[in-house]
């Protein structure tokens, strides 16, 4: 059994730009009012789970709802999902009442723009970190990315008991908000993503109670490579899926539930995906919707914000932590289809 892990509580950074989803449908019908499944799309897009959602720009940016060209969209995406990294990183650094000399490595996820030298060294320029910080950079794990930049934290305190290592995940999902995606699946994203940072660190010893962290699970569904994909062209970044994607996280659950064993699970931080993913993950793990909460809520107010959607529901559950050694659990799909797990107690 590796080390145990011990995770701070989450910093979130929300931009600015508040959008309802009656702000969304107005839109959609303006864009689409010839779409033939209009009135389905419009259905769907009510019952997504989410009220509102957070946009580094207004809604009518020429890179959100706008004809900007791929360019322009992708260096938005990293310049924003950069600036909202930034300063989750640096909220973290300090809650956990350390300094930028402290931080031995970063793990960074983001799946929105694009850019040589990645977000592990401007984060390192911008916050002050050592030169010699040790980096870890993953740029496609998308939803995926909090469990599974937690997951190589864990891996690297592991190895370096010693360290302190700060877990950054960003996206600028709104860049993806593309008016020329007119499949139902493309239309309901435009209603479900959103904008974020979420920022912690993780050590080999407490700094405060929190998350630790005592095992981790990796899983690909077979034969799901299309479900969910990313796809760049000529007007931007696009998410598409298939008509099996839905289905995907239900058919992960056997494995999780292996892995997990006979114990039973107190809490979990579960990735508003939207509320049936949520509904799925926690009935495979012996919870109703009243213990995941924390991830409707999130879904609710901030949409699905990608990799950093799991840090804002661990946040959450700082305001009504378990009880000291409760059994919890993490879980987290990207495209693929993957499963990314941890498990442990809670530290209080």
């Amino acid at each position: 059994m590796p080390a145990p892990a011990y995770v701070t509580t989450p910093q979130v950074t929300l931009p600015p730009h508040k959008i309802t989803t009656s702000e969304i449908l107005d839109d959609i019908r303006h864009h689409h009012h010839q779409h033939p499944r209009l009135p389905v799309i419009l259905r769907a897009i009510t019952n997504s789970g989410v009220t509102t959602r957070h946009y580094t720009r207004p809604l009518h940016s020429p890179t959100v709802n706008g004809t900007a060209d791929v360019h322009e969209r992708t260096q938005a995406a990293f310049d924003d999902a950069l600036n909202m990294a930034t300063q989750a990183a640096d909220q973290a650094i300090t809650h956990a009442g350390l300094t930028p000399a402290d931080i031995d490595a970063v793990v960074t996820s983001h799946a929105t723009g694009w850019s040589v030298p990645n977000l592990d060294v401007h984060l390192i320029a911008r916050l002050g970190l050592k030169p010699t910080t040790r980096r870890l950079p993953m740029t496609t794990l998308a939803c995926a990315g909090g469990v599974h930049s937690l997951i190589r934290a864990h891996d690297h305190v592991t190895a370096h008991p010693e360290a302190k290592v700060l877990v950054v995940a960003t996206e600028a999902l709104s860049t993806s908000y593309n008016h020329t995606d007119t499949s139902i699946p493309s239309m309901i994203y435009k209603a479900l993503f959103a904008d974020s940072a979420a920022a912690t660190i993780v050590t080999a010893n407490p700094l405060q109670p929190g998350f630790r962290i005592t095992d981790t699970l990796e899983y690909w569904l077979p034969d799901s490579l299309d479900r969910y994909a990313g796809r760049l062209d000529t007007t931007g970044m696009h998410f598409d899926s298939t008509r099996q994607a839905p289905a995907s996280a239900a058919q992960t659950m056997p494995a999780l539930r292996d892995w997990l064993g006979p114990r039973i699970v107190d809490w979990s931080v579960i990735h508003p995906g939207g509320p049936s993913i949520i509904h799925d993950v926690a009935t495979a793990l012996g919870l109703d919707d009243v213990d995941a909460h924390h991830s409707y809520a999130s879904l609710a107010e901030n949409g699905n914000l990608g990799g950093a959607s799991v840090l804002d529901v661990l946040a959450r559950t700082h305001t009504t932590p378990p009880h000291d050694r409760a059994l919890g659990v993490m879980v987290a799909f990207g495209p693929g289809f993957t499963l990314s797990a941890i498990r442990g107690t809670w530290h209080a």
